[in-house]
């Protein structure tokens, strides 16, 4: 499940929806890979290491140890999840891992989400105390 693999096309290319459905057509394939995604992100312990490499850029697993206040092999754990999801990855110093978000695979999926949403000004999601705000990337034309 590679975040690379979305698209905003892949949201409107799939067969049209059955007469009289409100929903826009989805492609299923996209449907299954978001919904593990954020299964994935929904884990207070994950979402924590993302918002810690966002913060930090790169942090080595015992440093992520000592944040979370977790062990190394429930840290390591979430890690591996997170790599095999295409959402992290790692770089071996000797005997120590050093983790990173990829470039893009986060920036992709806060697109996704963010599109979806009623386009206006202000690009945001509440929550409660919390507010999820992005700023797309001025791409040259």
């Amino acid at each position: 499940m590679s975040m690379s693999a979305f698209t905003k096309d892949q949201l409107t290319d799939a067969p049209a929806s059955p007469e009289g459905s409100a929903a826009p057509p989805v492609q299923e394939e996209l449907i299954r890979d978001l919904t593990k995604t954020f299964k994935l992100l929904s884990d207070e312990t994950r979402l924590r290491i993302l918002l810690y490499l966002t913060q930090d850029k790169e942090l080595h697993v015992r440093a992520l140890c000592e944040r979370l206040g977790q062990s190394q092999p429930a840290v390591s754990h979430h890690l591996a999840m997170m790599r095999t999801a295409g959402v992290v990855e790692a770089r071996r110093d000797g005997k120590h891992n050093y983790y990173h978000i990829l470039p893009g695979s986060f920036q992709r999926l806060l697109e996704l989400a963010f599109d979806a949403l009623p386009h206006d000004d202000e690009h945001s999601i509440r929550f409660k105390d919390f507010e999820l705000s992005y700023k797309a990337p001025i791409r040259p034309r």
